[in-house]
């Protein structure tokens, strides 16, 4: 049963386009009664297959879920069930060809799309090569301490206390990560203490510099990591106002703030009145703009099978738009932060580049790259421009 719940899970990915982490969730809800092992079992099958799809029906000569699934078990070191049947079928066949996986193509034996593996390739040259192997390895479990109800050091006893090993991230103040592999109950992660936030998301709220008793927006929030950074930062004191086109996202927002001791805080849905209700209200404006989401594939793996070039060039033009009218929110003599979880420089720089070349009250402050192959980080970028009139 867990072996054929992996395939059907795979199914749905890669024919269906459905999110991994969704599918799995579905998965273990319609199986209640399966055990930690048997959860982290199916989990890790099919995260493992996702991420290095490519590379494993390279090995089996197979595209075929059971085939990859037959791959990834040799990769664990399982022995394959004799009832297990796939295409080819034949074991022999694969440990003959795995040693010659290191020898093929970037795309397979790194297991990318060819138009991604090709537009990595022409925008970062030869750092594509460094920046993909790390996103092609498991991420762990960072924290973000809240500083709003708690320390660094108390909350690294409170976890102990609680049975959780964790330590303090170099280079992030306010980080921890957990062991490869560790989960944060469930009952720790709602406390309001921490929350889950990747070592490189914790580095753009701070470019912001956000100060208590400002006025500042958060014009993309979504589900809300960057807005509590925010209003942890200016010490819930000023105007904190949360924007999203997606009132689910805001509702969820709502419900971590109050866990998160938030106060004042105001969220409100985008529409198209937004910009000239609030057009020149904010001292800083933080635009995490929608985005390809390549730096995060050692969290989404999946991302990579989801997304088409066409879909991107989609999303650039959105972020030109968003910088145009988001900007309109900053008041004179006041900052934006444009941010993205992509390491790809046309979505990044390039964006920047772009609008301080049509729009000239904008001057450029300081950037930010955060790269998973120096970092162990998810990959993001970050630009504060400073609004001259």
């Amino acid at each position: 049963m867990l072996a054929d719940a992996c395939v059907g899970v795979l199914g749905r990915v890669f024919d269906d386009g459905r999110v991994l982490e969704r599918e799995l969730a579905a998965a273990f809800r319609a199986y209640p009664k399966w055990g930690k092992r048997d959860r982290s079992f199916v989990a890790e099958t099919a995260y493992e297959v996702v991420r290095w799809r490519r590379a494993l029906a390279w090995v089996a000569d197979s595209g075929d879920p059971s085939s990859l699934c037959a791959a990834q078990w040799r990769r664990m070191e399982l022995e394959i069930p004799e009832w297990w049947s796939w295409p080819g079928g034949d074991v022999a066949e694969m440990a003959a060809r795995e040693p010659e996986l290191g020898g093929q193509p970037r795309a397979i034996r790194e297991s990318l799309p060819d138009w991604l593996d090709q537009r990595g390739a022409a925008e970062l040259g030869d750092a594509w090569d460094g920046e993909i192997a790390a996103m092609n390895h498991r991420a762990p479990v960072f924290l973000r301490v809240n500083r709003l109800v708690a320390e660094v050091g108390g909350v690294l006893d409170w976890l102990a206390d609680h049975g959780v090993e964790a330590a303090a991230v170099e280079g992030c103040p306010d980080g921890l990560v957990l062991p490869l592999g560790k989960l944060l109950p469930r009952k720790l992660a709602e406390d309001g203490r921490v929350e889950i936030q990747d070592a490189g998301s914790q580095q753009v709220a701070p470019l912001l510099e956000a100060a208590p008793g400002m006025r500042a927006i958060d014009s993309c929030a979504g589900a809300g990591g960057k807005t509590l950074h925010l209003a942890a930062l200016m010490a819930g004191k000023g105007e904190l106002l949360a924007l999203d086109v997606g009132p689910r996202k805001l509702r969820e927002l709502k419900r971590r703030a109050r866990l998160a001791g938030v106060r004042g805080l105001k969220v409100g849905v985008w529409d198209q009145e937004t910009d000239r209700r609030y057009a020149g209200w904010a001292d800083r404006v933080l635009v995490d703009a929608p985005c390809s989401g390549l730096g995060t594939l050692r969290r989404q793996p999946d991302l990579k099978w989801r997304l088409a070039e066409p879909a991107l060039e989609k999303v650039r033009r959105l972020q030109r738009r968003l910088l145009d009218h988001h900007g309109e929110l900053v008041k004179p003599g006041g900052k934006m932060v444009y941010a993205t979880c992509s390491i790809l420089p046309g979505e990044n720089r390039g964006q920047v580049a772009n609008l301080l070349e049509r729009d000239p009250r904008w001057t450029l402050e300081e950037e930010l790259e955060v790269s998973p192959a120096a970092t162990g980080w998810d990959g993001f970028y970050a630009a504060r421009l400073r609004r001259e009139g």
